[in-house]
């Protein structure tokens, strides 16, 4: 009923009835863009909104956002595709199974045909895929392939197969020379045939009111009743005849999709009346339909012989598409005396009775402003502004560049155009339009508004915002004042409006508005809340409805009113369509709005507007760097893994349109609200670098105008480090233990060593006490011995003096004796006798050998005294070396006059002699030098 009520709808705006040229919104898919082969087969999409499409490289999968592409295993062509419930059925090259999901979360294929091998022809493919009650249908032109979900059998009627049709409760088997054959349990039972279907490929077998509907490749379409078939009186037989009809479907308020081998789609009512025809003239990227395919929400989807669309047959805004590339960017659209006109950077274009483009003659060149004025259309022109009649151009000024054109407040047929070079005046007297340019400001004025009737504003591109003062006819300028420095908080991109007799002014930094008492310009924190700092208008700014553009790329429909709810145009496709700067939304009538684009333009319907529903992000796949996580396995959304390890998240939300995935972070274990979202880019997030501990994180999707859905949550544990964990902590424990044995070890050691080095110096200070006591005893022991040496060398002098004294005493008794013999020698009779005895007494006297004695004796005693005094005075005779000994002695010349066998005087003057000989000086004792006499 809806689809009715806005067919009608165009009816009556555009007063036609066949809106060939104009489509439904056109989401197109390139070969760039999905990465596989060019001709896509079948289409379907399950019912989590993932889009599964059978394409000559293998199987694609759509999630709203990301394609995929996965390749059967023998690498074969896959001609069919069908999505049930969380399995996906494809049929290929003598193959035919099912992909499904493993632990992990990724598509694995598991063959139907290997249980059936003996079974499948040579070269045999399977063309498509029905779901019907407890099984599912493979169709290949020779057979029947009925999976029950235990085993496959197969059916095979005898002719081409050329479709499987579900009719409620009925599977019918079309075939190419058999007529229609029901499926009853494992048989095929022939249910209609007609010699005129003979040689006919019947696309579709479906329910039509009381009856069934059967559409032919090339024949047309017939209802088929009680057994009779008739030929339908459908608009649209011709155009499936001639363009070769390959799919067909019917959505859920009766209308019919048609799709073609040669012209792309025609949409039609129930009654086979076309009312949009979808082709590459208008958007299509090829003409070729090769499978098609109804969502639930009625969006159509096509496989193409050279890409893949997406039609939103649910939509209830159309477009109107020129991809020749004639009519070229579009800057303002209106409708005049029920035809559409359109500005474009190449000229002015209406739209004819068959809404074909039409080239206005003379209007070559840029159109900046389409304004009906006085019940006159005019066009602001890069070369002046003209008044459109018809197919003709009338200039009525040459002023160039023709941007915007207001009506004076007040002032009858009175208005102030914005040009390249200023302010132009138009008054229309007299029913002809006079035009004057004012003067005073040469500033290109794209921007105008009327504060009051004699004061308005200009807004430049990079010179900020003046005020214009106007004399009482509107003659002259009387005044231009900048503002520029007086409160703007920028001089670039300014534009300005009139918005509830408020000047206001949209800026890059946001909005503000001109405050009279203080003649200044100050921030708007009104139209900052409800309009955004970063939208500005592109529609008319004196409606109770604002459309707005939004820096995130969608266009908003606002109201001041409360009552009147808003609405977004969030079409992801539309934001490489719009011209930059200068979109524009223009009124056509009532709640129908145009809105330029790249090549066309789109009809707005702001009562139609379906609500956005955005789907809670699903988790696909999580791995853990590069290692794929069971998804079952992850209890109540959760994940570990270790310290320094990353987490890969795929998401999806095929449900949801024109979103995007955001995500944050949390260290506890529920999300704070203050925390921010971060973007993610397509649809997988790695996280990285996480310190160990207990995480939260939330996903939710989004899109550009602020819409969210509810948030699906993520625990994630990750693992501390070894050197943080139990292992770590053991072996700190251990570790620690070592450190304190080898501590306690070293410790017990170093005391050891100090001990060892206490008792080496304790035994080093006893061996040098031993020493020293060992030296003083040896030193004891030596003065010991000298002095025993000294003693036996007082003895031994003493016995030496004893013996020099025994001599004396003998020598001086000899001596009297031989005085006494010589006294009385004559007493002697005989001489000879006296001779001899006085003889030995002079032998006895005299004796030698007693000396040497002594001498031997003398030199142990006194360490070798005589070499000394040899040495050092060799001019000593034996006779002063025998008195140096008797001094040494320690006798007196008296002592030593016997021995030497001489009188006193004579030792005294031999002494006196002695000591010349030995060089000493006169206060030196000769007793004293030779007693201490050394080497």
């Amino acid at each position: 009923m809806k689809k009715i009520l806005i067919f009608l709808f165009f009816l009556i705006v555009f007063s036609s009835d066949c809106y060939s040229q104009f489509s439904p919104n056109i989401h197109n898919f390139t070969l760039a863009e999905y990465k596989a082969g060019n001709q896509n087969w079948g289409i379907s999409r399950a019912d989590d909104g993932k889009v599964y499409v059978a394409n000559n490289s293998g199987l694609l999968e759509y999630d709203g956002l990301i394609w995929k592409f996965h390749q059967l295993p023998n690498k074969t062509i896959v001609r069919s595709v069908l999505a049930v419930d969380a399995i996906v059925y494809t049929g290929s090259y003598e193959e035919f199974g099912y992909w499904k999901k493993d632990e992990f979360g990724y598509l694995k294929y598991y063959s139907l045909s290997d249980t059936v091998l003996d079974l499948i022809s040579p070269n045999e493919e399977i063309w498509e895929i029905v779901s019907f009650k407890d099984k599912i249908i493979f169709r290949s032109f020779l057979n029947i392939y009925i999976y029950d979900f235990e085993k496959v059998i197969q059916l095979t009627p005898g002719s081409v197969i050329i479709s499987c049709s579900e009719v409620e409760d009925d599977l019918y088997i079309s075939t190419l020379n058999q007529g229609v054959f029901l499926l009853k349990e494992k048989e095929l039972e022939s249910y209609y045939f007609n010699e005129s279907l003979l040689d006919t490929k019947i696309v579709s077998v479906n329910k039509y009111k009381d009856g069934l509907l059967l559409m032919t490749s090339l024949k047309g379409s017939f209802f088929l009743n009680e057994g009779r078939l008739i030929p339908t009186d459908f608009e649209i037989n011709k155009q499936i005849q001639l363009h070769q009809l390959n799919a067909f479907s019917i959505l859920g308020n009766g209308d019919m999709v048609f799709g073609t081998i040669k012209d792309g789609v025609f949409l039609t009512d129930s009654n086979g009346n076309t009312k949009f025809h979808i082709s590459k003239e208008n958007g299509l990227l090829n003409n070729t339909v090769l499978g098609q395919s109804i969502d639930k929400s009625d969006n159509l989807w096509l496989g193409l012989d050279n890409g893949i669309a997406n039609i939103e047959l649910n939509n209830s805004n159309y477009f109107f598409n020129d991809v020749s590339g004639k009519l070229g960017a579009v800057y303002d659209v209106v409708k005049y005396k029920g035809v559409i006109y359109i500005g474009t950077n190449t000229g002015l274009f209406r739209l004819d009775e068959d809404d074909k483009l039409k080239f206005i003659e003379g209007s070559q060149g840029q159109v900046w402003d389409l304004e009906i004025i006085e019940d006159e259309l005019f066009c602001g022109h890069n070369e002046g502004t003209f008044i459109v009649s018809a197919d003709k151009m009338i200039n009525i000024s040459t002023y160039t560049g023709g941007w915007t054109i207001k009506k004076v407040p007040e002032r009858e047929k009175t208005y102030i155009q914005g040009t390249y070079s200023g302010l132009v005046r138009f008054e229309k007297v007299s029913g002809e339009w006079q035009v004057k340019y004012l003067g005073k400001t040469t500033i290109p004025s794209r921007f105008l508004v009327f504060e009051n009737p004699h004061t308005a504003w200009v807004a430049h591109a990079t010179k900020g915002v003046s005020k214009i003062s106007f004399d009482e006819n509107y003659n002259a300028i009387t005044e231009v004042k900048e503002y520029h420095d007086k409160g703007l908080s920028s001089n670039y991109n300014v534009r300005v409006y009139n918005i509830r007799n408020n000047i206001s002014f949209k800026t890059n930094e946001g909005w503000q508005k001109y405050e009279p008492i203080l003649d200044s310009i100050v921030p708007y924190e009104l139209l900052n809340d409800l309009l955004g700092k970063n939208s500005y208008i592109i529609s008319e700014d004196n409606t109770d409805v604002f459309a707005l553009k939004n820096k995130g790329g969608f266009i908003e429909f606002k109201s001041f009113d409360n009552s009147k709810g808003d609405f977004y145009l969030n079409d992801i496709f539309l934001k490489n369509r719009y011209i930059v700067g200068y979109e524009n939304v223009s009124k056509i009538k009532d709640s129908i709005y145009a809105l330029n684009l790249d090549n066309g333009f789109m009809m707005i319907d702001n009562t139609s507007i379906a609500s956005v529903s955005l789907f809670k992000p699903e988790i696909e796949t999580i791995s853990i760097s590069g290692v794929p996580l069971s998804v079952a396995a992850i209890n109540d959304k959760s994940a570990n893994f270790k310290f320094k390890e990353s987490m890969a998240v795929e998401l999806s939300s095929s449900k949801s349109l024109n979103h995007f995935f955001e995500y944050r972070i949390s260290e506890t274990t529920a999300v704070k609200e203050n925390e921010p979202w971060y973007a993610v880019e397509g649809n997988k997030v790695e996280f990285s670098n996480l310190i160990d501990g207990d995480y939260t994180i939330a996903f939710r999707t989004s899109d550009n105008a602020g819409n969210v859905s509810p948030v699906q949550s993520l625990r994630v544990d990750v693992y501390p480090p070894w050197y943080r964990d139990t292992l770590g902590y053991i072996l700190y424990a251990l570790l620690a233990g070592v450190i304190i044995v080898v501590f306690y070890t070293l410790h017990n050691k170093k005391i050891a060593k100090e001990q060892r080095i206490i008792k080496i110096k304790y035994q080093k200070e006893q061996q040098k006490l031993l020493r020293e006591q060992t030296l003083e005893n040896e030193k004891r022991i030596v003065q010991l011995k000298n002095e025993s040496l000294q003693n036996e060398i007082k003895l031994k002098s003493k016995q030496l003096a004893n013996n020099a004294m025994a001599l004396v005493k003998k020598n001086e008794t000899l001596q009297d004796i031989k005085k006494d013999l010589m006294v009385n020698k004559e007493g002697f009779n005989n001489y000879y006798s006296y001779k001899k005895i006085v003889k030995k007494l002079d032998n006895s006297i005299v004796l030698k050998d007693e000396w040497e004695v002594f001498e031997n004796n003398f030199s142990q005693v006194h360490d070798e005294f005589f070499e000394v005094l040899k040495a050092k005075h060799a001019i000593l005779t034996s006779k002063d070396l025998k008195i140096c000994a008797y001094i040494k002695m320690n006798l007196s010349s008296k002592e030593i006059a016997p021995l030497m066998n001489i009188s006193v005087r004579g030792v005294e003057t031999h002494r006196y002699r002695l000591k010349k000989k030995l060089n000493l000086e006169n206060d030196i004792s000769l007793v004293d030098y030779l007693l201490n006499v050394k080497n």
